[in-house]
């Protein structure tokens, strides 16, 4: 399926970006590196963008949304700290790349997107590439899945205006939430641990994403 000298391009490319673009700028996290290497970005940005899917950078994927940076993605999923066993909730789906990665290093993957469309669109990118541990649904993102919790680790894709204490409260006694957290300058990618019975917050580093929508972020829509 990903043969021919276009699929051995692709494969240059994202061993080019796992070096310069992650390992040399601290992912060490070889489970993730590894991630990265295998799923091909170009699947999952708009056709006459697939020449800079591995372009050190977040790229539009249409209804004013991002496909994140290379280093963000690898950046989260190394906080996140997986192993291979967890339950993992995946806020803001966007084109199913960040899905993609998160499944390969969680058992489960629950995934919420807010935009119908672009929630099918990653379903379909998700179903082409195999991936079967993963669901996406179509909801408010800032509420999480309280049916479904707790979780093992949570991924937010999107800013918030302050730490998420619902997506919080769906975590297990000793998860990791991943969020941007929305400031005057700039969103500070922040973990939060859950150790015991306290919380305890990282900021990783400066980063750029679109705001979290919904009831508990930067307001409906609806």
């Amino acid at each position: 399926m990903f043969g021919g000298r276009a699929g051995s391009d692709a494969s240059a490319a994202r061993r080019k970006m796992v070096e310069r673009q992650l390992r040399s700028r601290g992912i060490h996290d070889e489970r993730v590196l590894e991630a990265m290497a295998a799923v091909p970005r170009e699947r999952f940005v708009p056709e006459h963008l697939s020449g800079r899917a591995y372009d050190d950078g977040a790229l539009p994927i249409g209804h004013e949304q991002t496909i994140s940076q290379p280093w963000v993605v690898a950046a989260i999923c190394q906080a996140l700290g997986l192993q291979g066993g967890e339950r993992l909730l995946e806020i803001g789906t966007g084109s199913g790349y960040s899905t993609a990665i998160l499944a390969r290093l969680a058992a489960e993957v629950r995934s919420i997107e807010r935009i119908p469309d672009l929630a099918e669109a990653a379903r379909r990118r998700l179903a082409e590439l195999g991936v079967d541990n993963a669901q996406v649904i179509v909801a408010d993102g800032s509420r999480g899945v309280p049916d479904d919790a707790p979780f093992d680790a949570i991924a937010v894709h999107a800013a918030s205006p302050e730490a998420p204490h619902t997506l919080l409260g769906q975590l297990q006694p000793s998860g990791t939430l991943v969020v941007p957290i929305a400031t005057g300058s700039a969103d500070l990618l922040t973990a939060f641990h859950r150790v015991n019975g306290e919380i305890r917050q990282e900021v990783i580093g400066p980063c750029r994403f679109v705001p979290l929508i919904g009831a508990e972020g930067f307001g409906s829509e609806n």
